[in-house]
């Protein structure tokens, strides 16, 4: 591979700079994925092959990352489970008819992903394909609390208090639940390791909803089985939202990468983590709208934060729709020419 930065930062191997890439830099903020949204669906953009490669690629020509993130969502899995998945432009996604009792529960299954998702590893043979060996792709998958919180409450939210109370109120279908969507993920990601990603990783975007003890049952339990089915294949990378009081948790996991947002300071997190897995982060995406000189000064001070040793520089969330693709590229322009403190 020509450019194999985030491998060898995951793998704890010396790197002459941080890898860079932005957490969905397929997308929004792009012109030219624009051009392609007023022309098809959303599921339409992630179940023909050729188009989920288009964008997939966009972000490593236009702004010039170091990885390849797959064009997909997280709700493909309870599409594929036999849920109706909805996603209405600029509002978000929505079930309309969630998961609330045992009965509902006969209504899904643990799939063929073969049969149900198959276009995804279409995709990822054609981007790999195209990509042509110039960076490494990254596959990826909801975690099993995440994916909960959309089959139950239905539809985004805040604090996803039904899909808590559901939790609270029914542990035993809760964890049933979280048992099918966990093997599913399982037999997705391994079948998008079979069909060429480099790395995976697991979004739990809202993981920090949960206290220590519900993150520890209802959440990290499961990614745990996850990390234990992937990791000699592949290196998995973690990505909890606000789950920072569980770095050293997820750490002990033996995932490769934890990724961190902005809210925890960089020495507080590699002590928590410890020094054999790579961090990745934590940059906020609101301080890409900063003008570009402040921009390039906060990005330095995060670099010179977390050093060169096991880090891959991102964001500490998803990029906004509202950021100039300027400053995305000075983003990853200003850790391309970092040369350390």
């Amino acid at each position: 591979m020509k450019n194999d930065l985030l491998l060898k930062a995951l793998r704890g191997e010396v790197t002459s700079r941080p890898p860079v890439w932005m957490m969905r830099q397929a997308g929004r903020y792009l012109p030219e994925y624009m051009v392609l949204r007023e022309k098809y669906g959303f599921f339409e953009r992630c179940q023909t092959p050729e188009l989920a490669c288009e964008i997939t690629l966009q972000p490593v020509d236009i702004i010039g990352v170091d990885a390849a993130i797959l064009f997909s969502d997280i709700l493909v899995v309870p599409q594929a489970m036999g849920l109706e998945v909805q996603l209405v432009e600029s509002k978000g996604p929505f079930l309309p008819e969630p998961i609330k009792t045992g009965n509902d529960l006969e209504r899904i299954r643990v799939p063929d992903v073969h049969e149900t998702l198959q276009y995804v590893f279409d995709a990822i043979t054609l981007i790999k394909k195209e990509l042509n060996r110039r960076v490494p792709l990254i596959g990826f998958a909801g975690a099993p609390w995440t994916i909960l919180c959309y089959m139950v409450q239905g539809k985004g939210s805040k604090t996803f208090d039904e899909a808590k109370a559901f939790c609270y109120t029914q542990p035993v279908l809760a964890h049933r639940l979280l048992q099918m969507i966990t093997d599913t993920t399982i037999a997705y990601l391994k079948a998008q390791v079979k069909a060429g990603a480099d790395t995976v990783q697991v979004f739990d975007s809202w993981g920090g909803l949960l206290g220590p003890e519900d993150f520890e049952n209802i959440s990290l339990k499961y990614i745990r089985q996850i990390v234990h089915a992937l990791k000699e294949e592949v290196p998995v990378i973690i990505f909890a939202k606000g789950a920072w009081y569980a770095l050293k948790e997820m750490a002990a996991t033996g995932a490769s990468g934890l990724g961190i947002d902005w809210c925890i300071k960089p020495g507080l997190a590699r002590s928590m983590a410890g020094n054999n897995i790579t961090l990745q982060g934590n940059f906020d995406p609101a301080k890409l709208l900063s003008p570009i000189p402040e921009l390039k000064k906060e990005v330095n001070k995060m670099l010179n934060a977390f050093g060169n040793g096991r880090y891959i520089a991102n964001l500490g969330h998803g990029i906004l729709p509202n950021v100039p693709v300027d400053h995305a590229r000075a983003f990853v322009d200003t850790v391309k020419e970092w040369e350390g403190t």
